[in-house]
């Protein structure tokens, strides 16, 4: 199986206190964080942000994360369509949609999205996925900022094409 590493080709994010704070961010609210949310949902929520961005960096990791979480690779395929899906639930479809709602700063039907989680979610799990998916727009961000591009670390770099 390949490993994928990825290579900062503009900014080296450590060169200040941001960087920091928002690895804090990622400790409360990223994959590894205890959350009353459940944590399929959670790491759905973290690959469609992943996807709505785009983030090569968000797409490799969650990808990985969501499989290990146990959801099934169907469910993870249909993820990008899950209007078009029947894979998804009421509550999974509402957080989708929230998700969607607040990554793009849908200010029309925001109230709307947030009131739809109220039907599934209590205000503790509301706020959190506020939160997930607010550390998942500051990550995609942040790794848009610094350039992160991936490639399989058990394979040679591509040869330079040089005139013969």
């Amino acid at each position: 199986m390949s490993t994928t590493e990825f290579s900062n080709r503009r900014i080296q994010p450590e060169l200040t206190t941001f960087h920091a704070l928002a690895e804090e961010m990622a400790h409360s609210f990223g994959y590894t964080a205890e959350l009353t949310l459940e944590g399929k949902l959670a790491e759905l929520v973290r690959l469609r942000v992943a996807q709505v961005t785009p983030c090569s960096y968000c797409l490799v990791l969650h990808t990985r994360v969501v499989l290990e979480c146990g959801v099934p690779v169907e469910k993870v395929a249909h993820l990008a369509s899950w209007r078009e899906s029947e894979m998804f639930s009421a509550a999974e479809r509402a957080a989708l949609a929230y998700t969607e709602g607040l990554t793009t700063y849908d200010l029309k039907a925001f109230q709307e999205l947030h009131d739809a989680l109220t039907e599934h979610f209590n205000p503790t799990e509301i706020a959190e996925l506020a939160a997930v998916i607010i550390n998942m727009n500051v990550w995609t961000r942040l790794k848009l900022a610094e350039g992160a591009t991936p490639r399989f670390a058990d394979r040679n770099p591509e040869p330079s094409s040089s005139p013969a």
